[in-house]
């Protein structure tokens, strides 16, 4: 990962203290769990039963997925802050804010006055769930690196090797932050969970996994324009046509992965979910997710998940026009043909 950074990344100064800072956070991180679990050997007692969990293309509602069915309180979710700090360095004090939570709240309110589009794309709000990639950085395999550079060595590495391992780690995060806060049935997401259908299986049996699935067109046309913007700040020059090269290469052996190991999951287990009639009923996905979990859409559930949605519509912060043929130069017809082994898989709308 080093090396890649170092040789491949094309980061400037910015881009680089960017880094080194997630890197040792990262690291940090994982010293703190392995010390807690050195102090409190119970932990690996904890239980993690039958786990909601979500994968998906980036861009793909995930996001909003998870964000939403977290309002159910039964289940244990990830809030930003808890991901970027899962063990306290100090106990808080009862009744003041989390220090973590006052942490990430300012760094990513001055990360939007410096970048003040990017809510409108993706808005990271400190006590907003997020993804449990956080988790998997901690053991030094997680694809979120790529958000941040272009690093097709350190990807070979990741796709050259089993990251079971990296999966039973997460699991074992997750029983520390059980151990300090309830309830210990969770709901997660990540889009790298996607191309890591087998090795998911493997560290969480008993889960039941959602795939949304979306156009992967439309997809890049998202992802591009808001890595490309986040760019401005980490890259010099920021080349929006040798990143929509990068990610379209990267989306494919993603989806390519995600076909390959998609019958790890059976039927009784999982359940896939297409983006276009998700937007167009999201009521009904949420009572067939609840019937694929097993679990009981309740009265005082169905309030908070109904308020939810009226509390957020799709654009509240405003709508992005992407142009990905003017800006990054895409023959978009062209592109569609590499997809085509997914769209004979999925019945996708095309979002022209």
């Amino acid at each position: 990962l080093l090396a890649s950074l170092n040789e491949e990344a094309r980061l400037n100064a910015v881009g680089r203290l960017i880094a080194f800072h997630e890197l040792l956070r990262h690291l940090e991180n994982r010293l703190r769990v392995t010390d807690d679990i050195k102090r409190n050997p119970e932990i690996l007692d904890v239980e993690i039963p039958k786990p909601l969990i979500i994968g998906g293309l980036p861009r793909s509602g995930t996001t909003h997925l998870v964000n939403w069915l977290a309002r159910d309180k039964r289940l244990r979710s990830l809030t930003l802050w808890e991901s970027e700090e899962p063990v306290p360095s100090v106990i808080p004090t009862p009744g003041e804010p989390d220090p973590r939570a006052v942490r990430t709240a300012e760094f990513w309110g001055m990360f939007e006055k410096i970048l003040p589009y990017m809510p409108a794309m993706h808005g990271m709000d400190a006590d907003s769930i997020h993804e449990d990639n956080e988790l998997l950085y901690m053991d030094l395999n997680c694809y979120s690196w790529e958000f941040q550079a272009r690093l097709p060595r350190w990807i070979d590495y990741y796709f050259a090797h089993d990251r079971t391992v990296s999966y039973l780690y997460e699991r074992k995060v997750l029983q520390v932050l059980t151990w300090y806060r309830g309830p210990n049935r969770w709901i997660l997401k990540s889009p790298q969970h996607m191309e890591n259908l087998a090795p998911l299986k493997k560290a969480f049996p008993d889960a039941t996994l959602v795939i949304t699935h979306r156009d992967p067109i439309a997809v890049i046309r998202s992802l591009t324009t808001m890595l490309s913007y986040g760019d401005r700040i980490r890259r010099d020059p920021i080349d929006p046509e040798g990143l929509a090269k990068h990610w379209i290469d990267r989306i494919e052996r993603l989806l390519r992965a995600c076909v390959e190991q998609r019958d790890a999951w059976g039927p009784n287990q999982s359940i896939d979910v297409l983006f276009h009639e998700y937007m167009g009923d999201q009521e009904s996905t949420m009572r067939k997710v609840y019937a694929q979990a097993g679990m009981e859409l309740t009265k005082e559930a169905e309030e908070a998940l109904l308020g939810y949605l009226t509390q957020n519509p799709r654009n509240k912060h405003g709508k992005v026009i992407y142009d990905l043929e003017g800006v990054f130069g895409v023959d978009v017809a062209k592109t569609r043909e590499r997809f085509k082994f997914y769209y004979d898989k999925y019945p996708v709308k095309l979002e022209d």
